[in-house]
């Protein structure tokens, strides 16, 4: 029986035995060892401590989706820069091509003044019965612009649905693939498809005025309409709608055009618009003897003429698409500082109802041990 008793003293004091790995004791140090060992201590918990958890979880839910609108903004920014920057291009391009354009008008104007009536027997100055129109429209690639194309599908739509009560047949030739997912999604009578990009060139333009051509020349259709968006600022864009073909002698010889120019003044980007004088005609004496006769001369001219103005609305829809880009990209970028702020001023009325949850709860244990 003794024996038993021992043994169970000997086990319970081996459970107590001092070990590096189950229990260690340290003769605390005096004075201000002590109270830098306390420090030393609380700094480091202190820098290792995570944020505070309140409210279920959700101050820290804040905190990230602050962090997240903050780089939303930062995207938005830049995209803003970038279309701006391809507005200038567009600027430039509108620029490269009015010589160009200047010194057509010039010389159609000339000879019409030189042919006279017999202007009047050219088939693409010809008007005729309008028994099938053909709507050529202009929308964008890309989405994230406002409504530029969304103010463009409407007016088409519009104006097919009016020529069709009016018992006018109508197709139409879709430059862009917003256009054209909608209007083959509903079934519209499409006759081509082009994709417009971010970079107009002649030889797109080209294609695009071929195909406009041989509509009207074989008798396919009786005239052609164009839609798109005129460039009026950085911050309005209008919807337009022209008569394509056929031609009007006195239109392209008279009107003047615009052109213009993205500037940037304190830190604001604006757009300056000049409008341009109509070139004048060119004169032709009398006793000059052309190689051709004037009239085929002209024929050579108006396909030049269209692929011309297929180009400049092409840029001028493009710049209008960027332009709306710029201010969408703006919109969202203020809208994303005021979500920031109403997030930071939630995160810190969060934070600060938990100090003072943890203040009340160590005032409380406080008065609960005196």
């Amino acid at each position: 029986m003794k024996f038993l008793v021992l043994a169970g003293l000997f086990a319970t004091a081996s459970a107590f035995t001092t070990s590096p790995a189950s229990f260690t004791t340290q003769s605390p140090a005096v004075g201000d060892r002590a109270l830098g060992n306390v420090f030393t201590e609380s700094t480091t918990s202190h820098r290792t401590r995570r944020a505070t958890i309140v409210m279920d979880g959700k101050a820290n839910a804040i905190r990230d989706r602050i962090d997240t609108v903050k780089n939303t903004k930062k995207i938005t920014m830049a995209m803003k820069l970038v279309a701006a920057a391809k507005v200038r291009r567009a600027q430039d391009a509108v620029l490269a091509t009015r010589p160009f354009s200047e010194t057509l008008q010039s010389v159609f104007g000339g000879l019409i003044s030189r042919i006279g009536s017999d202007a009047a027997d050219l088939p693409l100055l010809t008007q005729r019965e309008v028994k099938k129109v053909s709507l050529c429209v202009i929308t964008g690639d890309r989405g994230l612009c406002g409504g530029y194309n969304s103010f463009m599908i409407k007016k088409a739509e519009a104006r097919f649905n009016e020529l069709k009560a009016a018992g006018v047949d109508v197709d139409m030739v879709l430059i862009g693939k917003k256009g054209i997912s909608y209007f083959e999604r509903r079934g519209f009578p499409v006759r081509k498809t082009f994709e417009t990009g971010q970079n107009p060139n002649s030889k797109q333009a080209l294609a695009i005025s071929e195909e406009l051509l041989n509509t009207y020349l074989s008798g396919e259709s009786d005239a052609i309409e164009l839609f798109y968006t005129k460039f009026v600022s950085l911050i309005s864009s209008a919807p337009s709608v022209r008569t394509l073909v056929p031609f009007s002698a006195s239109e392209i010889s008279q009107k003047g055009d615009e052109v213009f120019e993205l500037t940037s003044e304190n830190g604001k980007f604006e757009v300056e618009r000049t409008e341009l004088d109509a070139a004048a005609p060119q004169e032709f004496p009398n006793d000059m003897i052309f190689e051709q006769d004037p009239v085929q001369i002209i024929n050579s001219i108006l396909p030049l003429y269209l692929n011309g103005q297929i180009l400049r609305t092409l840029q001028e829809s493009v710049a209008s698409e960027l332009a709306a880009r710029m201010q969408s990209m703006q919109s969202a970028s203020d809208n994303a500082g005021e979500l920031v702020k109403t997030l930071s001023m939630e995160y810190n009325r969060a934070r600060q109802a938990a100090v003072t949850q943890e203040l009340s709860e160590i005032v409380a244990g406080a008065m609960a041990l005196e």
